[in-house]
């Protein structure tokens, strides 16, 4: 948690310097050149927001399992259907995807504190034998932080919608301070409540962990209902995810370095809206043929590679834009960059050592965009817009 805080911070300064759409891909670029930027972008796409969303809309379904048997043809409909809705959403605008992310968001805390609540007040508890059990190692720890990180992940999404932001160089460090610390704090409280109602071998055995933990705390009514919150409260982390993660096509396209369609705004709705049918056409895809499993294993690797450059941006701007103006200035600088780098490097020697061949592919999933970078901008006909700001690309929002 307090790694990714470091790297939001260093976000909320890029994004109060650069408050511009698809962020992050902005920082790449203009640190390390097209070509990077190009690969941040093709990662993304490719990659982690797809497998994201799929992961999410399949955990959805798996908890719609709690009220009724559909069985896994069932499961991938339910899934591919949540996937477009949402899509839809968005197409129709910022605004009505805004609202969804409130109200889906203030649902989830809800749910969350309702489990927490209950373990807590609970009589038995199974914690000293969860943190004592085994002997510690640090080999692997590393590698097995990736579910962690893949917790905590959607921080640097914010960036991506930074140019459609009221006042962002007040409010992106807000929303990443105060939303990284929430979730710190929710999150560490909800992994002491599942372990001190079922213990690790039960949490391990266990498909559906929420549920079964209000289901031993509030009985079967108790599992029902959480189950339901878990549902609503997946269904806006998709939202999010699909909201940010199609402004980093967009951006691309926009700059000359992908596909033009990819950067037209909608001319009804004032968004994205070629990139948005897009992106749920991949996440589709990848929710049918189960590859989601396939691409969550080294996402969060490939992720977190962009991140780190990201936050090395910070440094590399300080010296080549001393004078850019900063509304907001990363806290801890530069000690806090230097440890959240270190640690990522740490990271990587760990999974490389422990993982290889997931480690190589996630490198491989990077490399392979080389290739594309030359055929895309080719097809882009080379640069022939400009990344918009909010009052450009949605007037409402």
């Amino acid at each position: 948690g307090v790694l990714s805080w470091f790297g939001a911070v260093a976000y909320a300064e890029l994004g109060a310097m650069m408050p511009m759409t698809a962020g992050q891909y902005v920082y790449i670029r203009d640190g390390y050149g097209d070509l990077a930027a190009f690969l941040c972008g093709w990662v993304f796409m490719l990659v982690v927001i797809p497998g994201g969303i799929a992961f999410l809309a399949t955990g959805f379904s798996i908890y719609a399992g709690q009220f009724a048997d559909i069985g896994p043809v069932g499961r991938k409909l339910l899934s591919v259907g949540l996937v477009v809705a949402i899509s839809a959403v968005n197409y129709i605008g910022v605004r009505e995807s805004a609202w969804t992310q409130r109200v889906f968001t203030l649902a989830k805390i809800a749910g969350i504190a309702i489990i927490i609540g209950a373990a807590m007040l609970a009589g038995h508890s199974n914690l000293s034998g969860a943190i004592f059990a085994g002997k510690p190692r640090i080999t692997g720890v590393g590698y097995s932080l990736t579910a962690c990180l893949m917790a905590y992940n959607g921080w640097s999404y914010v960036s991506l919608v930074a140019g459609e932001v009221r006042d962002p160089a007040r409010n992106l460090p807000r929303a990443l301070g105060l939303g990284m610390g929430t979730v710190m704090l929710l999150y560490l409280s909800a992994n002491l409540a599942y372990m001190k109602v079922l213990g690790v071998g039960q949490i391990a055995a266990v498909e559906r962990v929420g549920a079964a933990v209000a289901e031993k705390t509030l009985g079967a009514a108790g599992g029902n209902l959480v189950a339901a919150i878990v549902m609503i409260s997946v269904v806006g982390a998709i939202n999010g995810c699909i909201l940010t993660g199609s402004r980093m096509p967009f951006g691309m396209a926009r700059d000359g370095l992908f596909f033009r369609r990819f950067g037209e705004i909608q001319p009804r709705f004032h968004t994205p809206g070629f990139a948005i049918a897009a992106q749920a056409a991949w996440s589709s895809i990848v929710v049918v043929t189960g590859s989601y499993e396939t691409l969550s294993s080294y996402s969060m690797l490939s992720a977190w590679l962009f991140y780190t450059l990201t936050v090395a941006a910070v440094a590399i701007f300080r010296k080549t834009m001393p004078d850019a103006p900063r509304p907001y200035r990363m806290w801890g600088y530069p000690a806090t960059a230097w440890m959240f780098i270190g640690v990522s490097i740490w990271f990587f020697a760990d999974a490389l050592r422990n993982q290889t061949v997931t480690s190589l592919l996630s490198i491989a999933v990077a490399l392979a965009g080389v290739p594309f970078y030359a055929l895309c901008r080719r097809a882009a006909g080379g640069r022939h817009g400009t990344l918009v700001v909010c009052h450009e690309a949605e007037a409402d929002c």
